[in-house]
């Protein structure tokens, strides 16, 4: 990324970085957990997480007993994920402010090198993918865990339909390309992708991630901090104060609904889970 780029990218994940921690690291970390075992992290492994954020995949790593490394273009994110190593006495768990792009890493250095729901989101994601190689041992693996189809990713349908209610001609984001987080959507170019930063066994495996929501603030809270294109399709649309009251009270009761009034709601994503051993 340009230097505008990267200031741009760091501004916008500060900005959310607090919503961010509150609304949406804890619902990730049970995928986290899935891709960790998959990947064979155990104690004493050197682990790297790239896109950090405040702390969904390094947070269990570091449970596990890992070394972990984590790296973000957000310091905000990552004084947020050290807050979260403090209060549980995770010590062996660094934060350093880093582009993916080119990590200031050296060859070889990692056991277990990942990202979850960050390096997808990169403009450059093959560089991406290919400094996580980069980084990793001879030996070792490396983990992306990135979301699937769009269409079957119900949080991201949800958002649509109320945005709809508010702009009945509002059709989503362009699906050619798609948005950066679906990018990877498909989970033979995700092995693809793996391969080609000179994996061998690379390989994918799609598990269901459910999230529960209790309310549509919550919902809403959850999409606009979830990361900042949600809350560039909002402002591309210019939504008055009245349209954006019609959109929280659309998700109220898409949320109701799918609840029964009994309990939280559960929203459903696809999730591929790759790996490739260096």
């Amino acid at each position: 990324m340009s230097t505008e780029q990267l200031e741009q990218t760091q501004a916008a994940w500060d900005k959310i970085a607090a919503g961010y921690d509150e609304f949406v690291t804890s619902t990730h970390m049970w995928v986290a957990s899935e891709g960790l075992r998959r990947a064979g992290l155990g104690p004493s492994m050197r682990f790297l997480d790239v896109a950090a954020g405040s702390g969904a995949l390094s947070i269990p790593a570091a449970r596990l007993g890992a070394k972990v490394l984590s790296t973000d273009v957000s310091s905000a994110m990552l004084e947020r994920l050290e807050q979260r190593a403090r209060k549980e006495g995770l010590a062996e768990l660094e934060t350093r402010v880093m582009d993916g792009h080119g990590l200031e890493l050296e060859d070889d250095t990692f056991d277990v090198s990942g990202s979850q729901f960050g390096v997808m989101l990169f403009p450059d994601m093959p560089r991406g993918v290919s400094e996580l190689a980069r980084v990793t041992k001879p030996g070792g693996r490396v983990l992306m865990t990135v979301y699937g189809p769009p269409q079957e990713v119900e949080f991201f349908g949800f958002f649509v339909r109320a945005i709809q209610a508010a702009v009945p001609g509002f059709a989503g984001p362009p699906s050619d390309p798609p948005p950066l987080p679906f990018q990877l959507k498909d989970p033979e170019t995700l092995r693809e992708e793996l391969s080609r930063a000179g994996l061998s066994d690379a390989r994918v495996e799609t598990v269901t991630e459910s999230l529960e929501f209790h309310s549509g603030q919550q919902l809403w809270h959850w999409l606009v901090n979830s990361n900042p294109i949600a809350g560039a399709i909002l402002a591309e649309l210019s939504l008055t104060g009245q349209q954006t009251a019609v959109v929280r009270q659309a998700l109220e009761e898409m949320v109701s609904e799918r609840s029964g009034g009994n309990g939280p709601a559960v929203l459903t994503n696809p999730v591929h889970i790759g790996l490739g051993t260096k």
